[in-house]
């Protein structure tokens, strides 16, 4: 469920129409709803209401906007970051140390210290390689990092090929066989406390039962490692529940049916749970709003071009993902129709021959459930400025991210004085 719905024929989002924000801050500009944040905390925290003192760690990767986070931050929520950058992102924002998590296969050592510095909660490990590293930079600092292992449990998410984290040919974790004799040499290592195992094995998972079978090999891992003398006391089941985009598609398991398993699969672990959801918090929380510039005729079916392009939303052109695009002050009247950018590449296109409302120039559309991996992924491709952000909260709204002036980008390079001499 989210809060964009349409009243007197034209979308709000919650209490403000859309077309009062376009025409403010221009298009294209992403807009998220702070009663859709709200409500998907709920929903995901009540899920998991029969788990004692989960830690709900938000994957910052999803929507790193410090107003996004600054909610959800206010929510109670902690956060799972994968770089210093959202680790300071994260703290500025409200969220404390002892809430974040940082995973990511590839720390710098500058990374470890700064993470070490602000005391936080735990560092998912990837490799012995990097076991060691932190464990010479945490001693380095009189310090002991709170760890634990991502596991590769080879198992197939069934989701896209380049957002699946946990099969045997994958970059994340250590492969389950080798898991037993990784911690016994992390435990070796002066500057680890060894506290915990992690897994995550994709992202827009739609169905339960890839999920159960890596946790239910987290479980037998738990128990050996146990029986080995490690002090196991948390266990990271990661994210990646998904959201629906299409409604052709079979919607995906609920957070309520998600909660279930978990508490079915992990009843007697005796251990706090961690979990990085991040689409199905933000997914549909927000929606990309785009003008329409022209319709061209194609071969068989109208080009509908519009302001947006694969710089400001690239999951289309990069995981070939489906979004919802509606007609902001529908026509009534409806007809297939290919919708494209302008940025010069064939890739630039959006949807083809997707049945729409019929619109003109001037017109605007949404793009909807682009509150995850939206605007955290646009780029200036073509030199196009970065995509703003707005926040609304009832019938308030508020720019969270500005539109820097063509002039500001341009700036940012520098021309050595030789090829001007």
């Amino acid at each position: 469920m989210d809060h964009f719905d349409y009243r007197d024929g034209a979308m709000h989002v919650e209490q403000v129409p859309l077309d009062t924000i376009a025409d403010a801050v221009g298009t294209p500009v992403y807009v998220y709803s702070t009663a859709t944040l709200t409500r998907h905390v709920t929903v995901f925290r009540d899920a998991l209401g029969q788990i004692d003192n989960p830690l709900i760690a938000f994957a910052v990767k999803a929507n790193p906007n410090a107003a996004v986070l600054a909610t959800l931050a206010k929510l109670g929520l902690g956060a799972d970051v994968v770089s210093g950058g959202e680790l300071l992102r994260a703290v500025a924002a409200g969220i404390p140390a002892n809430r974040i998590v940082f995973s990511g296969v590839g720390k710098t050592q500058d990374e470890m210290r700064l993470a070490l510095d602000h005391g936080i909660f735990q560092f998912n490990l990837e490799s012995e390689p990097e076991a060691e590293m932190l464990s010479a930079v945490a001693l380095s600092m009189g310090k002991r990092a709170p760890v634990a292992y991502r596991i590769n449990p080879d198992v197939d998410a069934g989701t896209h090929a380049k957002i699946s984290t946990g099969k045997s040919e994958n970059k994340f974790g250590i492969p389950y066989d080798r898991a037993i004799a990784s911690y016994a040499a992390a435990r070796d290592l002066p500057g680890l406390d060894v506290q915990g195992v992690a897994v995550h094995i994709g992202s827009q998972l739609t169905d339960l039962a890839p999920l159960e079978a890596a946790f239910v090999k987290v479980g037998v891992l738990v128990k050996a490692l146990r029986a080995q003398g490690h002090d196991i006391r948390t266990a990271d089941l990661g994210g990646g529940l998904g959201v629906p985009y299409d409604p052709a598609e079979p919607i995906p398991p609920s957070p309520a049916a998600y909660g279930a398993m978990v508490t079915r699969v992990t009843q007697g672990w005796n251990l706090r749970l961690l979990f990085e959801p991040g689409r199905v918090i933000v997914g549909n929380a927000g929606a990309l709003l785009s003008r329409v510039i022209r319709v061209k005729q194609g071969a068989s079916q109208p080009f509908v071009i519009v302001d947006a392009a694969m710089n400001d939303l690239l999951r289309p052109s990069l995981y070939d993902a489906w979004h919802d695009i509606r007609a902001v002050k529908p026509s009534g009247t409806r007809a297939a129709a290919n919708v494209v950018g302008p940025v010069c590449e064939t890739g630039d296109t959006f949807a083809m021959g997707r049945d729409l409302d019929v619109v003109q120039a001037g017109d605007l559309v949404a793009f909807m459930t682009a509150g995850a991996y939206g605007a955290t992924m646009a780029n200036t491709y073509n030199s196009r400025a970065l995509t703003p952000e707005v926040l609304v909260s009832g019938n308030q709204w508020a720019v969270v991210r500005p539109r820097l002036p063509l002039e500001t980008l341009i700036a940012g390079d520098s021309v050595p004085d030789w090829v001007n001499s």
